[in-house]
């Protein structure tokens, strides 16, 4: 089978934000998607003439379609040539879908009703070290009137650059920080073991665990400004791992902690990181002799445990970055579990066509339980 590897978009790094704003002239014409913090502390002197929207007077946690639409209705007469993403994964997501033709209704581009279509040019920077949605085609939304997260995901969604700048991700927060680096982390080991992996994703897999999980080691020894040095490590972390999930796909721990997170407003890096070490485990007994050996092998050697135990090292590494809750905790209800299955089932096909190994209904179901 033949297999494609691309790096989009083209990749800058800067060393200030001042540096990005001078080399890109960002002023009359741009639309900026973004919060006040990142704006008046970062870029607001270097900046006129460009139009700032702030996400935050919209709503805040994960995006919705609510939160697009009413976006769209005080932007969709101001003319503007190019959309500059400033923030993290509902940012990034939301621009993705303002650069496109067609904007609204939101739900009809997400049910393929409406076709994309990128007239808009699209600048990202991130302000966290998790989602890699600077480097991939993907935007993830809840439909509120599904009630569930959706990604829509298609090449009119690339960006045309991303911006790498670490001077951002100085104030971030440690929580913020610990669900963001923990989604990268998953999505470079999703991608490790996907059907869709090649050796350059793999590359950039292992190379982003590595980062990742050295990085962690730090942490848990010196305390959570170890983190501070390290913080341009974990932004290439991520962007590594957006390149390898955007070529190979993640896979069902993103399927799972959808239809949850979208109930009960998790956020996206955290609700994967509930759902992870049960897939895995899964995977292991039901797959021991693949892929999934070469990957236990590199976690073995970083964490410098047994691959007997790897995923009980790994959880309690974890847990000294971010306390792992059970479902029942966030407030789901074990009548749920069945309904989360379905919608697994018969909605995220495009996440679970990726699983390293088949996992039906049944297997679906007792992974939830697992965790509940």
């Amino acid at each position: 089978m033949l297999h494609q590897f691309r790096v989009m978009p083209a990749i800058y790094q800067a060393d200030t934000c001042r540096e990005f704003c001078e080399e890109f002239q960002i002023g009359e014409g741009d639309l900026i998607l973004t919060n006040p913090s990142y704006f008046d502390g970062y870029f607001k002197g270097y900046i006129k003439g460009a139009t700032v929207v702030y996400l935050k007077k919209y709503g805040t946690g994960e995006p919705t379609d609510l939160m697009v639409e009413a976006i769209y209705q005080d932007i969709m007469n101001i003319p503007y040539k190019r959309v500059i993403a400033i923030g993290g994964g509902s940012i990034i997501d939301i621009s993705k879908l303002l650069v496109q033709e067609t904007i609204s209704p939101v739900v009809q581009l997400y049910d393929k009703i409406i076709p994309t279509k990128k007239v808009k040019e699209l600048i990202i920077i991130p302000t966290t070290c998790g989602t890699g949605s600077e480097v991939t085609s993907v935007a993830v939304i809840e439909l509120t009137t599904k009630n569930t997260k959706l990604g829509l995901q298609t090449d009119e969604e690339f960006a045309d650059y991303a911006v790498l700048i670490p001077e951002l991700l100085n104030g971030l927060p440690f929580k913020f920080f610990a669900t963001s680096s923990i989604d990268a982390l998953i999505h470079a080991i999703e991608s490790f073991v996907s059907p869709k992996a090649t050796s350059f994703t793999e590359m950039y897999s292992e190379q982003a665990i590595r980062l990742i999980l050295n990085g962690y080691l730090q942490i848990a020894d010196k305390g959570e400004e170890a983190r501070l040095p390290l913080m341009k490590d974990f932004l290439l972390a991520s962007t590594y791992a957006g390149i390898a999930f955007g070529n190979a796909g993640c896979a069902a721990v993103h399927a799972m902690s959808m239809p949850f997170s979208g109930a009960y407003h998790v956020p996206h890096g955290e609700a994967n990181y509930v759902i992870f070490t049960g897939v895995f485990k899964a995977y292991n007994l039901l797959q021991p002799e693949g892929k999934i050996q070469k990957l236990n092998a590199i976690l073995a050697e970083v964490l410098s445990c047994g691959m007997d135990n790897v995923y009980e090292t790994l959880g309690a590494l974890l847990n000294k970055i971010l306390q792992k809750k059970s479902l029942h905790e966030y407030g789901v209800k074990e009548e749920e579990l069945p309904v989360y299955t379905e919608v697994v089932m018969t909605k995220q096909g495009r996440l679970t066509a990726n699983n390293y190994t088949k996992l039906d209904a049944e297997e679906v179901l007792r992974i939830y339980q697992s965790l509940f």
